[in-house]
């Protein structure tokens, strides 16, 4: 079977307080659920009618056990996901200060299952055979996963869409010079070699390439040998620019946010979607906002993924009501 998506990288459980506005040291209840930014792109997508898998490691815990449970239930094969011994499955626990303030707490020591991905037990063949094949900046910042990260790229070598989610997040790599050969931008750029769209936020593609000005740094993107740059812009929405020298520049879907952690992951599972569908870029980037603007109107973010219904209502109101 060929999998419509194949996502590669972290996993977890999110801890999310059931009160909001409420410091974490004062919250008294939370809910438990699938996390993690590769895995929340496969359940949007598999919510969205693709058949998706997930390649991630766990500990061998109940936690573990529990988000076994969780990707079936979402429709996410977990072949791929498998245990490590003697590590334990992260969780993430999150404030929620709506409309703009969630800051986030990673519980990953001494080390997240999810990085120890090794290159020697990937199924290089499902990987080439996915329509779609989708990485994380996450998985380049240690040793095994950046060796098989770059491993499952280099075999794909661009046959299908390769994406490559850009997803900065400094406290997950060691200190190290921009300028030295094992900086993050060293191990970027060789992805970005390897992948054909390339996502992120301001932050994620100045890290990339050294730019922050959106039409600049997408410009960088394409330089650097993808054919589709998506560079999310928060409140002015999203710059979508192609090889073809096709331009989308789409605002965000008016919204209340409740919780914005999650947004994201919904928008790559639709852009997913859309490629596969095969979309203009206005139209793709158009559902994807519409998709990540529900999920920053509900408090989780696996089990808010949007279905097609609820996108496209959305889409027709002109705003998440």
């Amino acid at each position: 079977m060929a999998y419509d998506l194949i996502t590669m990288g972290r996993i977890g459980v999110d801890l999310y307080p059931l009160q909001t506005g409420v410091p974490l040291a004062q919250v008294t209840s939370f809910g438990k659920f699938l996390g993690g930014s590769a895995t929340n792109v496969a359940v949007a997508a598999s919510r969205l009618g693709r058949s998706t898998a997930v390649i991630t490691r766990t500990g061998d815990d109940a936690f573990g056990r529990y988000l076994h449970d969780a990707l079936r239930d979402f429709g996410v094969d977990d072949r791929w996901v498998t245990s490590v011994p003697g590590l334990n499955t992260p969780v993430t626990f999150c404030e929620v200060f709506p409309p703009d303030d969630f800051p986030l707490y990673f519980y990953r020591q001494p080390k997240a299952p999810d990085l120890e991905i090794d290159a020697h037990e990937l199924d290089l063949d499902a990987v080439g055979e996915a329509s779609i094949f989708w990485v994380t900046g996450t998985g380049l910042s240690e040793e095994p996963s950046r060796t098989a990260t770059l491993a499952a790229l280099a075999h794909r070598a661009k046959s299908g869409t390769t994406v490559f989610d850009l997803d900065w997040r400094p406290m997950f790599w060691k200190d190290t010079a921009w300028d030295d050969p094992e900086s993050p931008r060293s191990f970027y750029t060789e992805a970005l070699r390897h992948t054909t769209v390339a996502v992120g936020n301001l932050d994620e593609v100045e890290v990339a390439t050294g730019v922050r000005e959106p039409h600049a740094a997408a410009r960088a993107l394409l330089d650097a040998g993808v054919e589709l740059a998506v560079v999310k812009q928060g409140p002015k929405g999203v710059l979508a620019v192609n090889s073809k020298g096709e331009t989308a520049e789409v605002p965000p879907l008016p919204v209340t946010v409740l919780n914005g952690l999650g947004a994201g992951d919904a928008f790559g599972g639709s852009l997913v979607h859309g490629l596969l569908e095969g979309w203009d870029l206005e139209r793709i980037m158009r559902y994807a906002n519409a998709a990540g603007a529900i999920v920053a109107s509900r408090l989780e973010c696996s089990s808010a993924m949007p279905t097609p219904a609820e996108v496209e209502a959305a889409l027709a109101a002109g705003a998440v009501l």
